[in-house]
């Protein structure tokens, strides 16, 4: 860090200013001394920083609790952080559905929306249906679309840094699409954009089953299963953003194509999507015995991808999400294998949010980057290097 001295009274207001913040959303509310004696700095430098955040809309004074004991001489002041202050949204953009989240500055959702899409829809009508979703959302809420402060975004596909879809094959014309300068368009604030299944491992980690685990493997198990990867508590994405990719896996040449392992008939299972699988699993369930055959080749697939993930990064735990995460039947023979392959077996658990945790790990993307804007320190001073 640099080195602060008297010629920096800009970067010091940023830093004071960041650490009085700071101090404040941490707290219900607190009165100036108490905010003195959490951040080290002097009343009349807390008493100047409070001031300048009640101006900009960040902090407001609250009002002298009613009732109680009254006590001789004038309260003390009170202030807190004003959550309502600005908002975030959180959005998904799937094979089957759009779905946003919206939520305050401490990311306290205030409501959600959903739009089913139909699986051939192309990129417009499927950002037209996420726009629809969004305006109805933000419509209950009574919320202005000028408050928003972030949006995040999870999607399918290999995500570049400026939201540019580099490729992404379970979407019609989603390769190559300019995904955040699309949306841009639409909300004049930040847009990060991030794979499904990056975002989803975030939200486990924030609201889910890996609350309390830093290395982490998220699965995102489909037809072409997904995974996002946390190591220390923080995502990664590899050097070019697809870390996690094992539904290419069979590509090199090991394993059978999904269409095929799935298949009950002898010929390639089609159409491949959800609904006919589940019916396959439907099958096994009943006693099919080709049917049965089937659920366990993708089980084994499934598996393998699996554990070629838990043996590179030995994660603490694997949760495992998706549409295939609710068939019978994938949770136990997932441990029972990965205790064959791994050399160290991971604990394995569901995923705790379901179908929420695209668009959750999509909102809490957007508060992380609020967040930076508030409260980081590092970058004022890199800055005045």
């Amino acid at each position: 860090m640099g080195r602060l001295t008297g010629g920096d009274p800009s970067l010091l207001r940023r830093i004071n200013s960041a650490v009085v913040l700071h101090a404040l959303r941490a707290a219900d509310c607190a009165t100036l001394t108490e905010i003195t004696q959490v951040t080290g700095l002097s009343r009349p430098t807390v008493e100047g920083v409070v001031e300048g955040l009640i101006e900009g809309g960040l902090v407001v004074e609250r009002a002298a609790e009613e009732g109680g004991t009254r006590r001789q001489g004038r309260p003390a002041r009170r202030f807190r952080f004003r959550a309502e202050a600005g908002h975030l949204l959180g959005l998904e953009i799937g094979a089957h559905r759009v779905a946003a989240v919206l939520a305050d500055l401490d990311g306290q959702v205030l409501g959600a929306q959903t739009r089913d899409v139909d699986e051939t829809a192309d990129a417009d009508a499927r950002l037209e249906r996420l726009r629809t979703a969004v305006t109805e959302l933000l419509r209950r809420a009574g919320i202005a679309r000028g408050s928003l402060r972030a949006v995040g975004v999870g999607t399918p596909g290999i995500v570049e840094a400026d939201g540019t879809v580099r490729l992404g094959t379970a979407l019609p014309q989603w390769t190559g699409l300019r995904l955040g300068e699309r949306l841009g368009r639409s909300f004049k604030c930040p847009v990060l954009v991030e794979n499904d299944a990056n975002a989803a491992a975030v939200a486990e980690h924030w609201k889910g089953a890996a609350t309390g685990s830093a290395d982490v493997v998220f699965v995102l198990a489909g037809l072409s299963p997904g995974a996002g990867s946390l190591i220390g508590g923080r995502l990664h994405r590899g050097y070019g953003g697809a870390a996690g990719e094992i539904g290419a896996l069979h590509l090199l040449g090991r394993e059978a194509s999904p269409e095929t392992l799935l298949s009950t008939t002898g010929e390639p299972l089609h159409p491949l999507d959800e609904q006919a699988v589940a019916d396959v699993f439907t099958l096994a369930r009943a006693g099919d015995e080709r049917a049965r055959a089937a659920v366990d080749r993708f089980i084994q697939r499934l598996v393998h991808d699996i554990a070629a993930l838990v043996l590179a990064l030995d994660p603490e735990l694997v949760v495992v999400g998706g549409w295939a995460a609710g068939l019978d039947g994938v949770l136990e023979p997932l441990r029972r294998e990965l205790a064959r392959y791994c050399l160290r077996p991971p604990r394995v658990t569901l995923s705790l949010l379901g179908e929420a945790a695209v668009a959750t790990g999509a909102l809490r993307l957007a508060l992380d980057h609020v967040e930076e804007q508030l409260f980081a320190v590092e970058g004022a001073v890199t800055a005045r290097r």
